[in-house]
């Protein structure tokens, strides 16, 4: 009698899972299975499908629900999906009314049998682009984290040319800085010592508000209106869109967390240029530069793309030297996947075996970066908060640590790293 979300892709949509789940068990629903599924790549919609597909043989007689950005591009696909019984779109998955509509539809084999009695429309995606605002949808507690995470932005006024995301989240679009400082203050009354702010473009945060405040300037009052939150930490940053307030937080405030993974997605300027990015290669070594200099303790992550149209041996490793010349630590290389509808994907294409053999180059390489990182920590105490099973960590810069002996889960606590591997660090 279980409602079940299986999640793919980024943390907003960890985020709204939760948000999907409490709307689902409002409603009633039971014997659900939820898939929120991502778009980013044809690699993550296969993925998708394949488990929808061993859901429905391993389940025959549960409700399947298919949302997410895969759903609201392609929502014909899923919908004639025999395994499917209805699909939402990105709006709709997020309003309670939806899920009560859902719990009055009959499930998958009913539906094949009498579907035309019933009259119901499988799929229900509206026209996402339509979109003006992103409510704060207040969630209490996030089932089997010691982490809250907290949108505070959606959707992307960018149009990168390898990018088909804009189309399943829609224009981008911000929640107003007081709901996002009551959720702040909720989480924290409910015990989490860490919130992590998501969204698609967070970098783009307030251009949409009265007054237009800047992510910067949000953060700073959500950290000076509630002094008890210990760790605040961002999903992803655009470094060319960091403010001023964003700089004077990386270089006085403790509480916002030593760790900025940058949308970066290539070290060189044709390929920026050609992806229609908002930053060239001397950008980011500026900014990490800066940062650095205000905070010598921060550690880098970023998006990489391998083997984007175009891009030749001498391009790709104008990329791969950037991952050591600015310390980039926490790597999350995609092979470049071919979108239809992208501009991007209708350029010449590097060769599938070529993509992926650079993407185990630049894999290899932040492999190496983490390694590296982890042994630096040796010796050093370190502040983590306990995770899954209690023994395990992540720490203020992210790093990973392994406990000796399990610890209550969720609590921050101080340990001292004795060694580390590539996998982690063990205290």
């Amino acid at each position: 009698m279980s409602i079940e979300i299986v999640t793919f892709g980024c943390r907003l949509n960890t985020y709204e899972s939760e948000v999907m789940k409490r709307h689902a068990s409002a409603a009633g629903l039971t014997d659900t299975l939820i898939f929120n599924t991502c778009a980013v790549t044809a690699q993550a919609e296969k993925q998708a499908r394949q488990a929808i597909r061993k859901a429905r043989r391993a389940h025959p007689h549960k409700r399947i629900v298919v949302t997410g950005c895969a759903a609201q591009i392609k929502p014909e696909s899923f919908a004639g999906m025999e395994e499917v019984d209805v699909v939402l779109g990105n709006q709709e998955k997020m309003e309670a009314g939806e899920w009560q509509a859902v719990s009055h539809r009959p499930s998958a084999p009913l539906i094949r049998a009498e579907e035309a009695a019933f009259g119901t429309e499988k799929a229900r995606v509206n026209d996402i682009m339509s979109v003006k605002e992103t409510a704060a949808h207040f969630v209490a507690g996030f089932d089997g984290r010691a982490r809250a995470f907290l949108q505070v932005q959606n959707g992307c006024d960018h149009r990168c040319t390898f990018c088909i995301i804009p189309y399943g989240r829609g224009n981008s679009r911000s929640v107003p800085m007081g709901e996002i400082v009551a959720q702040v203050r909720a989480l924290v009354e409910n015990g989490y010592h860490e919130i992590v702010f998501t969204g698609v473009d967070v970098s783009d945060y307030g251009k949409d508000l009265p007054g237009t405040p800047t992510l910067g300037q949000m953060m700073r009052r959500v950290l000076a209106a509630v002094p008890e939150l210990k760790r605040l930490r961002l999903s992803s940053i655009d470094a060319v869109e960091v403010d001023d307030d964003l700089y004077r937080l990386i270089a006085e405030e403790p509480r916002l967390m030593p760790h900025l993974h940058i949308s970066l997605q290539a070290g060189d300027d044709m390929v920026l240029k050609r992806m229609k990015r908002r930053h060239l290669r001397h950008d980011i070594v500026a900014f990490c530069e800066r940062v650095k200099a205000l905070r010598p303790e921060m550690v880098f992550g970023a998006d990489i793309i391998a083997g984007f149209p175009t891009e030749t041996d001498a391009m790709f490793e104008h990329t791969r030297a950037l991952i050591g010349e600015i310390g980039l630590t926490y790597l999350h290389v995609f092979p470049y996947s071919a979108r239809s509808g992208t501009p991007a994907a209708k350029m010449p294409q590097v060769p599938a075996a070529v993509r992926k053999a650079r993407a185990a180059v630049l894999r290899a390489e932040g492999e190496k970066q983490v390694a590296d990182y982890y042994r630096s920590l040796i010796g050093t105490t370190l502040e983590i908060i306990i995770e899954q099973d209690g023994m395990s960590g992540h720490a203020e810069g992210f790093a990973l640590v392994k406990l000796a002996e399990p610890m209550p889960v969720g609590s921050l606590q101080r340990v001292t790293v004795m060694r580390a591997d590539g996998h982690a660090c063990y205290a």
